[in-house]
């Protein structure tokens, strides 16, 4: 019999593998016909994965291609591709080069060349040129207050487009003539187009308004000279451009769901666009795994609940974490006790905030270690300091970089013959 460890990384890995999006980018690429010259651009957490599958199915039609993705994200040479890294989640000169490269590559092009543009979340950091007069520094500020005062991704990715050169569309503008035909992975809740990596190929749905009233929203302290820039508005029409959206996190929880059903569990997907604080949704988590065990809720005996999202962090401490550890640690106190539940909270890209950890799982056993060492759940969430508290209970999740990004997984198992069995063990 499978013990509910085991049963839980089993799910995590094959969800995972399911939406690594070298087949994806296969298919997509195969029913595709291009003519002139084909330049192929890579951008984001899973850009060489992504580049990899477009050199093996297209080969010799490349004519040159480049790779932005996050440091140790690339995985050896690619034929015909410069490979180059930079920092994420806050941007750095690295990235700022790197951009510049891709710029003068496509500068000079005509209608008669064709820019394949494989997008994946990270993008809006690392894909950066500030426009206007703005530098490096102005943008590092900006990005992490936005990080730091628990605004959403698409409210992040608002306001970036509005500080950027290349990002809210004028990346393809800057490409014209030249035809930008894009393929993307979505890692934003409900796959809106022009929000992925700050869409650098899309027409900007949102304004200069939108971007003002985030600013306002969370009390955002900018230079003069960011929000004289703030007020330029972005392309709204781009003829020249197309995309194409081919994984999400939709998938990676269908997934989940296929194969905890084949290993007993009947699945239940409760949310694929689960959007709060971290902490909350762990809470949230425990409070689920608690009324399930007073047998009163409508969930069976033996079940996986699962739910897909981007949740935020709001700082108050100085500590090292990411938001899916926030998540798991805040669901410790409900899970207490527990023998018949666990729960995962994992990024699908193998990174959780700037840490080495893609998330963790716990169940009831973790409060205990953790007291038995003297650390509190609630003095570890106050300081934002979940990775090192995790780390000492083993209860880390280390993917490394997968090759894929498309949001973060959480699931909860819960099988009442666990329970059974502990006893028998303990008899």
């Amino acid at each position: 019999m499978h013990s509910l460890l085991q049963d839980a990384n089993t799910i995590l890995s094959d969800a995972i593998q399911s939406v690594l999006p070298q087949t994806a980018v296969q298919q997509a690429l195969s029913q595709t016909q291009f003519r002139g010259k084909l330049h192929v651009i890579a951008v984001g957490k899973a850009a060489w994965t992504m580049a990899k599958a477009a050199f093996d199915t297209l080969g010799e039609q490349i004519e040159h291609g480049i790779v932005l993705t996050k440091y140790l994200h690339n995985k050896g040479t690619i034929p015909k591709f410069q490979l180059l890294e930079a920092g994420h989640p806050v941007m750095d000169e690295n990235g700022i080069r790197a951009t510049e490269t891709i710029l003068q590559h496509v500068q000079n092009l005509t209608e008669e060349d064709t820019i394949l543009f494989l997008l994946s979340g990270g993008g809006s950091s690392l894909f950066e040129k500030p426009a206007g007069a703005l530098s490096l520094t102005d943008i590092q500020s900006v990005n992490r207050q936005l990080l730091a005062c628990g605004a959403n991704i698409v409210e992040i990715n608002t306001v970036r487009k509005h500080l950027s050169a290349v990002k809210g569309g004028r990346f393809a503008a800057l490409c014209a003539p030249a035809k930008v035909y894009t393929i993307a992975l979505s890692d934003i809740l409900g796959d809106p187009v022009d929000a992925i990596a700050s869409g650098p190929t899309c027409p900007d749905a949102s304004t200069c308004a939108d971007a003002l009233a985030i600013i306002e929203k969370y009390h955002l302290t900018l230079t003069p000279a960011i929000m004289q820039q703030i007020q330029e508005e972005t392309p709204k029409t781009l003829p020249n451009a197309n995309i194409q959206i081919i994984g999400s996190v939709s998938a990676l929880c269908q997934s989940a769901a296929r194969c905890a059903q084949t290993l007993g569990y009947t699945p239940f997907i409760l949310s694929t666009m689960l959007d709060c604080e971290a902490k909350e949704a762990g809470r949230f988590f425990g409070s689920l795994a608690q009324t399930w065990q007073k047998g009163e809720s409508f969930f069976p005996s033996k079940c996986a609940v699962i739910c897909g999202g981007e949740t935020v962090v709001h700082l108050t401490g100085n500590g090292k974490g990411g938001r899916n550890q926030e998540l798991a640690l805040a669901a410790v106190p409900y899970l207490d006790g527990m023998s018949q539940a666990v729960l995962v909270a994992v990024g699908s890209d193998g990174t959780d905030g700037p840490t080495d950890a893609a998330g963790a799982i716990v169940d009831g056993t973790t409060a205990q270690r953790l007291q038995d060492l003297g650390i509190f759940v609630d003095t570890v969430l106050s300081n934002n300091d979940a990775y090192h508290a995790l780390q000492q209970v083993d209860s880390l999740v280390i993917t490394g970089p997968t090759g894929t990004n498309v949001n973060d997984l959480y699931f909860l198992l819960l099988d009442a013959d666990s329970e059974k069995e502990s006893q028998k063990k303990n008899a």
